[in-house]
């Protein structure tokens, strides 16, 4: 399979697929590590707060997908009746391309909204590492391999998941109409052309 190429067609949820596989990586007691070469931070405490990015078609080379377990602060009011603790999937690409960005937050009441890029000058990010627990779009990858060990990816230099939790990795991905509800988003590198933020009664 690792010759093949693979097009899901329609909007795809990963919700189950996340929690399925974040259940191997709370017994593996395993967090991802988003060293990047000292470039990236290990790890960092998530807000709970969840964001919104959206783009017409994201195109990138090496990819990598596995679950981690992401922490908010102690006593975090965002905690719920999580524990503090959510289990979520992380998309790491190595070098990405994303042509028109939309990114907002909902603060109750308004919006902080940004925008960048076009389907001419792409967003650009080295060393993407997306933290989620909801990706739909229609996606294509390339030479990828599902159920590789997660703790052996090597798509992306220094990003891997835990020993024995599910991953997948690819060549070369292409996703349109990406819509990702976020918690958490790491780049060594992250360049936005026509940087627009404010403040919108509109979400992206």
């Amino acid at each position: 399979m690792s010759t093949a190429t693979v097009i899901p067609a329609g909007r795809t949820r990963w919700r189950r697929f996340g929690a399925m596989m974040g259940i191997v990586t709370a017994l593996a007691a395993a967090l991802v590590l988003l060293t990047g070469k000292g470039v990236l931070a290990v790890s960092f405490s998530i807000s709970g707060m969840p964001f919104t990015v959206a783009s017409p078609r994201l195109h990138g080379t090496g990819f990598e997908q596995f679950a981690t377990l992401d922490e908010m602060a102690p006593d975090s009011p965002n905690a719920g009746d999580t524990g503090g603790q959510m289990i979520l999937i992380v998309s790491a690409i190595n070098e990405a391309e994303l042509y028109g960005l939309c990114q907002s937050i909902n603060l109750g009441g308004t919006n902080l909204r940004i925008t960048a890029g076009s389907d001419r000058i792409p967003v650009t990010a080295r060393r993407l590492v997306v933290d989620s627990d909801l990706i739909t779009g229609d996606a294509e990858f390339n030479k990828i391999d599902i159920g590789q060990d997660a703790s052996t990816l090597n798509k992306v230099p220094g990003v891997n998941g835990g020993l024995g939790v599910f991953g997948q990795q690819a060549d070369e991905v292409t996703i349109t109409n990406l819509r990702q509800n976020n918690y958490a988003t790491t780049a060594a590198t992250f360049r936005l052309p026509n940087l627009r933020m404010e403040f919108s009664d509109r979400a992206c």
